[in-house]
């Protein structure tokens, strides 16, 4: 089950370098960067590893199937991300 991303996300990149398949974007290099509120991981390519949750501060990432009810609408958001 990938990992979702919510709106307590401070972008503060942790998660991008923990990522075994660099599966979250996007990254401060990229242009649209500076006009997302987050970072959205791609649930296609999520390996499901738990890194990026360890590691976030916030307590903005959780697993799919753990996500609050008021939140369950981010599992879209980060998928549609990659829809572009």
């Amino acid at each position: 089950m990938p990992s979702v991303i919510t709106d307590a996300c401070v972008k503060d990149d942790k998660c991008v370098s923990v990522c075994q398949r660099k599966n979250i974007h996007p990254r401060k290099d990229e242009v649209s960067y500076a006009v997302v509120k987050q970072l959205f991981v791609n649930p296609k390519r999520c390996l499901d590893c738990g890194s990026c949750i360890s590691v976030c501060e916030s307590k903005a990432i959780f697993p799919i199937d753990e996500l609050p009810d008021d939140k369950k609408h981010f599992a879209e958001l980060n998928a549609a991300y990659y829809r572009k």
